[in-house]
C-alpha cells in the first residue's frame, strides 16, 4: 500500500475507484490536431481498438496479502484485454535488491512502459530515475519514489483520505452520543501510509468534540497480527462505541478475536475492501458495518495508463493531449446501502 504522499499535493481525485478505474481510461485523446481550430478541445477517441503494440514491463512486491496478490491479478487481467499489450512481469518480492535486479532487467529489455509498486519507495528511486533516463517512461504505482523525477506518472491510493473518511463515518453515527469512545487497530507503525491514515483519522474525529479516542494498536496487516492484537485492546478496554481497522485481511483476525470475547457493543469500520468484508457487511451479522476503500483496481488503471504512455495519447474524458502526472483515488466508505455495487472489485 502507498508509502508516502502528502495528500494535499501533486494529484487529481478521480470520483469512485473502486469501480474499476478503467472507465476513465477506455477513451483517449491522440495528440494530433487532426485539423481542429488552434486551441479548441477536441473530442477523445476510442481508445479500445488496436494501436501501435506496447510492451509493458510490470514489478511488484512479493503477493504475500490479498491486496497485493489482487494488484497483480488486475494488472495481468487488464493487460490481455489489449491485443496490443504484451505483459512482461517478475516474479515480485519484498527484498529490495532482488526486486531492483528484476526491474534492471526489464530495462536491458528495453521494455516500452515500465509498471512499478516498489516494496520500498525511497529504495527503489534509483532504479526509477534509471529507467526514466533510458527513456522508459515509467507509472508508478501505490507507494511512491522519492522524487517526481523517477516517474512520469504515480497512480495510487489516498490513505489520508482513508483516514479521513473512516473517521468522518464513525463520527456521524455517534455524533449525538455523549462521551462517545473509539479505538483504532491500524497497521505497520514503521510504514508511512500508517501514520497517514491515522492523521486522517484523528483530523476527522477533531470535528465531534464528544468522541474521544482512548486507544490505538498497531497490527501488522495479517490475520495473526490482527486477532492477537484485538484480543489486547478488548481486554484493556472493557467499553467502547467504534473500531477502526486499517486494513481487512488483518480484520479476520480482529473478529475472531471480537467473537471469542462474544463483544457485539460496538461497530467496526475496515479497510481495503475485501469480498470477505463485504460479504460480512451484506450479511450484517457481525460489528463489522463499513470498510473504506483502497481499490487494487489501480492496477488496472496502471496498465491503461502505461499503454497511453506507450502509444502516446492522453486520457479519455480531459481535454489536455497528456496523461495526468499524478492521479490520487477516491477512498469511498462501503456499507450495507451501497455494498452490491461494489462487490465485483472485493478481493479475496
Amino acid at each position: 500500500m502507498a508509502q508516502e504522499m502528502n495528500p494535499s499535493r501533486r494529484r487529481l481525485l478521480l470520483g469512485t475507484a473502486a469501480v474499476s478505474a478503467g472507465a476513465m481510461l477506455t477513451a483517449c485523446t491522440s495528440n494530433e490536431t487532426g485539423g481542429a481550430k488552434s486551441g479548441a478541445a477536441q473530442a477523445p477517441a476510442s481508445n479500445d481498438k488496436p494501436g501501435k503494440p506496447v510492451t509493458i514491463g510490470f514489478a511488484g512486491p512479493q503477493a504475500d496479502h490479498g491486496w497485493l496478490n489482487a494488484i497483480n491479478d488486475n494488472a495481468k487481467q487488464r493487460a490481455e484485454k489489449y491485443s496490443d499489450v504484451t505483459l512482461e512481469s517478475t516474479e515480485g518480492s519484498n527484498d529490495t535488491a532482488q526486486q531492483i535486479g528484476q526491474i534492471e532487467t526489464l530495462i536491458n529489455k528495453k521494455v516500452d512502459v515500465l509498471v512499478i509498486l516498489p516494496a520500498d519507495g525511497k529504495a527503489l528511486t534509483q532504479v526509477g530515475l534509471k529507467a526514466m533516463r533510458a527513456g522508459i517512461p515509467v507509472v508508478n504505482l501505490d507507494r511512491i519514489f522519492n522524487t517526481p523525477q523517477a516517474y512520469r506518472c504515480w497512480i495510487g491510493g489516498d490513505n489520508y483520505g482513508m483516514g479521513l473518511n473512516a473517521g468522518h463515518y464513525i463520527g456521524e453515527k455517534l455524533k449525538d452520543k455523549p462521551n462517545a469512545r473509539v479505538i483504532e487497530l491500524a497497521g505497520l507503525d514503521n510504514l508511512e501510509l500508517t501514520k497517514q491514515r491515522t492523521q486522517g483519522f484523528d483530523d476527522a474525529l477533531k470535528n465531534y468534540p464528544n468522541i474521544k479516542k482512548v486507544a490505538r494498536q498497531a497490527a501488522e496487516f495479517t490475520v495473526e497480527s490482527g486477532q492477537a492484537k484485538m484480543a489486547q485492546l478488548l481486554q484493556a478496554q472493557s467499553k467502547f462505541d467504534a473500531l477502526w481497522n486499517h486494513d481487512d485481511d488483518q480484520g479476520i483476525g480482529a473478529l475472531r478475536a471480537i467473537e471469542q470475547a462474544g463483544r457485539d457493543d460496538f461497530l467496526m469500520v475496515g479497510g481495503a475492501g475485501s469480498l470477505a468484508a463485504f460479504q460480512a457487511i451484506k450479511a450484517d451479522s457481525s460489528v463489522l458495518k463499513a470498510t473504506v476503500l483502497y481499490p487494487p483496481t489501480m492496477a488496472a488503471s496502471a496498465i491503461d495508463l502505461a499503454r497511453a504512455l506507450g502509444q502516446s495519447k492522453g486520457l479519455g474524458g480531459l481535454a489536455e493531449f497528456e496523461i495526468p502526472s499524478s492521479i490520487a483515488l477516491y477512498s469511498a466508505v462501503v456499507d450495507r446501502e451501497n455494498v452490491d455495487r461494489y462487490m465485483s472489485t472485493g478481493f479475496k
